[in-house]
């Protein structure tokens, strides 16, 4: 059977099949059995897995509907962003972020709460204006951003139906620079917290957790002419010249000397065209109140020493706060703890992720969806005021269970059958 892009999970469904249009869709779901989902395969765990049928939504045609009058693109579920930006590029519009990958899919990336950086850049999906899918039925449904159940469905995990095309949001194009800053020191990122993650349009710290230095932070500052001038120093760190990336293997980042380059160039961390990270990975990820930022960081850093053998970079991000139920960042402005970890040693990275998960429960983390942690339905419930009015929604449209399976029922966003 295949394994997801890190190759960290084997997909144990006995069936997959492509679909290259909504009808194709349809038609798995006239047959008998469990259906779920399958993308660009970038969750570490058994979250798309089923035991029935696997429904690839990556052949659709890459056609695009846009509504300059309104803003808006409406897309294939399973398009990766890389190729979505590059055609919007082409007609002037933009999408306000995008993640480290462009080669995830929009499907996949705004049903799990994906992200970008940003104080006041929200999570991928908040940009959702509409979305249709195929349900329990068999039938094509649309729900837009004010109907009763929008808030429950675009985070949905694909715990009700099997979206097909999603209508986004667009901002014109823009421009930016990626500058890099060495030197700030944990005593200065703790004590101005605020001030480093707002010096720039989004801003991502790589460490690994050493002492004095929190490593690099990685600035991307959007322009109004290319030559902006940005600041050579960073709280009590400095900027680099020239085109450094000690933190990715091999050339696949995207263009980081502080070269000006247009929005799709710059946004994610890694090329479209190149291996992303270390693809042979493990990842895990939580995000706490921003305002707790300071004192969730200091409890990782007490673990440092045990975690840095298994980790190849933590990278610290932040996202705005939205009113979507199942986003990790709901309710309240984030900030994210991500962990890329070396997969050679999976059950110490387990036994790693529970340690990190007790430092951090005082301060009310919830894990990304899609990656690999220790969180069961009373975990999720503590940290997801709305994980019951969700589940019950799921539960209204698909009362079959036929889009469920044992990892949304381990964590409580379906019932157990």
């Amino acid at each position: 059977m295949p394994r997801n892009w890190a190759g960290n999970y084997e997909y144990t469904a006995p069936r997959i099949v492509t679909a290259s249009t909504v009808d194709d869709v349809r038609r798995a779901l006239a047959e008998p059995g469990r259906v779920r989902a399958l993308g660009t395969r970038h969750s570490f765990t058994d979250l798309p897995d089923t035991t029935g049928t696997l429904v690839d939504v990556t052949g659709f045609a890459p056609e695009f509907e846009l509504d300059e009058g309104a803003g808006t693109v409406t897309v294939p579920a399973g398009i990766r962003y890389g190729v979505l930006a590059v055609w919007l590029h082409e007609r002037g519009w933009a999408l306000r972020n995008m993640g480290s990958l462009p080669h995830i899919n929009v499907g996949g990336a705004t049903a799990t709460g994906t992200h970008g950086s940003g104080d006041a850049n929200p999570v991928l999906s908040a940009s959702v204006r509409a979305l249709r899918y195929v349900g329990a039925d068999a039938e094509v449904h649309e729900v837009r951003r004010g109907d009763p159940d929008f808030d429950a469905l675009v985070v949905g995990l694909g715990a009700y139906g099997i979206v097909v095309s999603l209508t986004l949001d667009l901002v014109p194009a823009f421009r930016l620079r990626q500058d890099l800053y060495t030197g700030v020191s944990w005593d200065a990122a703790l004590a101005r917290y605020d001030e480093l993650t707002a010096a720039g349009y989004s801003v991502s710290v790589f460490s690994r957790w050493e002492e004095p230095s929190v490593g690099f932070v990685w600035v991307k500052t959007r322009l109004e002419a290319d030559d902006d001038a940005v600041p050579d120093a960073l709280l009590d760190g400095v900027r680099t010249h020239g085109e450094v990336s000690p933190f990715v293997e091999g050339d696949n980042a995207t263009e980081i000397g502080g070269v000006p380059g247009p929005w799709l160039l710059r946004l994610p961390h890694f090329r479209l065209d190149a291996q992303p990270s270390l693809g042979d990975e493990i990842q895990t990820e939580y995000f706490v109140d921003r305002a707790l930022a300071p004192a969730a960081l200091d409890a990782v850093r007490a673990l440092a020493d045990g975690l840095r053998p298994l980790l190849f970079w933590t990278e610290l991000r932040t996202a705005a706060a939205d009113g979507l139920w199942l986003s990790p960042a709901y309710g309240r402005d984030s900030a994210i703890i991500h962990f890329t970890w070396y997969s050679d040693r999976p059950d110490d990275v387990v036994a790693a992720v529970a340690r990190i998960e007790a430092a951090l429960e005082p301060f009310g983390a919830r894990p990304h969806w899609g990656k690999v942690h220790g969180f069961d339905r009373a975990a999720i419930e503590r940290v997801h005021p709305r994980l019951a009015d969700a589940r019950a929604v799921f539960e209204r449209l698909d009362p079959d269970g036929r889009f469920t399976n044992a990892h949304l029922e381990r964590v409580g966003v379906r019932e157990p059958r």
